[in-house]
């Protein structure tokens, strides 16, 4: 950490007239992951039906709301919490899912598994993926079940919130599906496609009206923040 450093100009972004600095220092990492994802790897095409696995965190939050600016038909929200769930239908989402996968509480995994094979029955183009593990499967599995004969679906792991690095995947789930896996994160996205997923998210907080919740933090305080739970609200630390 220091209050300048020495970066090479092409790894720069300009920020935008009319962008403040610290929602753009806040917004940058999430929202280019959003972006990349729907953009670089999904291709999203306008009216498509998009699923955000993990939709409650900054990130999830954002591709919701992207998705929408980019042009998707429908957005379906999923996540643990569902009173947080509840916030993401006024951020765009059509319809949102809790996830309960408690080996304690079977019929709500139950319950979250028969709303997915619903949704995929009436179509789902995109699935951008947050949380990877047994929510993740379980949406894999559902496309398998669920989706007509060979109509693809896209699903894109983003992160691991679940801390869940492995998972044991039928292959029939792949054998009885046109489903692409596929990833976005360094080495599957180009350096570029990054610098132009931050430029684009800059270019659309004020159309879009992009919502991120952020808590300014002195540099001073640094020490005593760091090691504070990740996730909401997105630390910004301010110098002077």
């Amino acid at each position: 950490m220091a209050e300048k450093s020495l970066v090479r100009s092409e790894r720069c972004v300009s920020i935008p007239d009319g962008l403040d600095d610290i929602t753009a220092a806040g917004i940058a990492n999430p929202g280019m992951s959003a972006w990349a994802a729907l953009v670089e790897r999904a291709r999203l095409q306008t009216g498509e039906t998009v699923l955000v696995n993990g939709a409650t965190g900054t990130a999830g939050r954002l591709a919701v709301q992207l998705a929408k600016h980019l042009g998707a038909g429908r957005v379906i929200a999923t996540g643990r919490n569902a009173a947080e769930l509840e916030e993401i239908k006024a951020l765009g989402a059509d319809i949102v899912i809790p996830s309960s996968l408690d080996a304690l509480h079977p019929m709500g995994a139950k319950k979250y598994e028969e709303a997915l094979l619903r949704e995929f029955a009436n179509g789902i183009d995109v699935v951008i993926d947050y949380l990877w593990g047994e929510s993740a499967k379980t949406i894999i599995v559902a496309i398998a079940k669920a989706v007509e004969d060979t109509t693809p679906v896209r699903f894109v792991h983003v992160g691991g919130a679940s801390r869940e690095e492995n998972i044991e995947l039928p292959g029939a789930a792949l054998r009885s599906s046109a489903i692409t896996l596929m990833g976005s994160g360094l080495k599957s996205v180009p350096m570029s496609a990054f610098k132009d997923a931050i430029r684009g998210v800059f270019d659309v907080v004020a159309k879009a009206n992009l919502k991120i919740a952020i808590k300014t933090v002195p540099l001073s305080e640094i020490e005593s923040t760091w090691d504070d739970a990740p996730g909401k609200p997105r630390v910004v630390f301010t110098i002077g």
